[in-house]
């Protein structure tokens, strides 16, 4: 097996970088996996604890990733560009549909600090004694105990796999000292990798997670240099509103013009001024409903 390889074309900046050989190794040992994955781990911890790392804004992108893995995981034919068109393009009264709540259920288990409650507003279906149960029952080291969260969850209800994802990668969290959840394990792992149990299922996510906290790394060096751009520009900006609107960006993975807090018309001119000066991106390629994001 060979891990992912770092992106060279993303500038690191001042945030460290990964080193070569853990990005390089190849293992289908379970104890060198393991030591590469708390690695890659601890790697990560040292690159979040930057000031320079837009976290929310990380975690949101995080989101839509484990989102997009969840929904393929089910069968469903929704990706990055639905998701988002089924959260933020929501109306009054809409309803988002089975894609958009699983998008809807990974944004709310990112943007809150890890707790009971915070987990309950994410898995509504499941109540506060279940989600305590499933996350101070297990001991271990941290993927060791995301591990076992996971096999617990799916071996009770096999079809329940963003609650079981949802629910390890805040255990995760919890064993790592992270105040937030980061969604990690889903966007690394296959789909029949939820099938597996024992040692079999610890292999696997001992190689998701080190695919997928490389993949955090790059974007949080290539999201800090987006966002310092951002920063930067800002004080170009004339609307009156402009200081908030830049604010949500820096927080939010991808926003309509009509989630600014301006005018409509004045929105819009805000998100075309800030794409002129390379300070956002549009993400949908329409002329009509558009979508904007760091």
């Amino acid at each position: 097996m060979t891990f992912a390889q770092p992106d060279h074309s993303i500038d690191l900046g001042t945030l460290p970088r990964m080193p070569s050989w853990v990005t390089s190794a190849c293992s289908e040992d379970l104890e060198d996996v393991a030591f590469f994955s708390g690695s890659v781990l601890s790697h990560l911890h040292v690159v979040l604890g930057r000031d320079e790392v837009p976290q929310a804004l990380l975690r949101e992108r995080l989101a839509l990733r484990a989102a997009e893995a969840s929904v393929a995981f089910s069968g469903r034919p929704e990706r990055e560009a639905e998701l988002r068109d089924a959260v933020h393009l929501l109306r009054p009264g809409d309803l988002p549909g089975p894609a958009g709540e699983t998008y809807l259920a990974w944004c709310r288990a990112a943007e809150r600090p890890v707790s009971i409650k915070a987990l309950g507003r994410a898995l509504p279906s499941l109540e506060p004694g279940q989600i305590a149960g499933r996350l101070n029952t297990v001991r271990g080291a941290p993927v060791t105990r995301s591990t076992m969260v996971l096999e617990v969850v799916l071996t009770e209800a096999p079809r329940a796999d963003v609650p079981a994802l949802i629910l390890a990668d805040a255990a995760l969290a919890q064993a790592l000292g992270w105040d937030h959840l980061m969604p990690l394990l889903a966007a690394g792992l296959k789909r029949a990798d939820l099938r597996k149990r024992g040692a079999d299922l610890r292999l696997a996510c001992h190689r998701a997670l080190i695919v997928s906290a490389v993949e955090a790394v790059r974007l949080s060096a290539y999201l800090s240099r987006r966002a310092a751009h951002l920063k930067a520009v800002a004080p170009k900006l004339r609307a009156k509103g402009a200081a908030a609107a830049v604010e949500l960006f820096l927080v939010r993975d991808a926003l309509a013009p009509a989630a600014l807090p301006l005018p409509d018309r004045a929105a819009r001119r805000l998100c075309d001024r800030l794409v002129d000066l390379g300070a956002v991106r549009e993400l949908t390629g329409r002329d009509t409903f558009r979508l904007y994001g760091v």
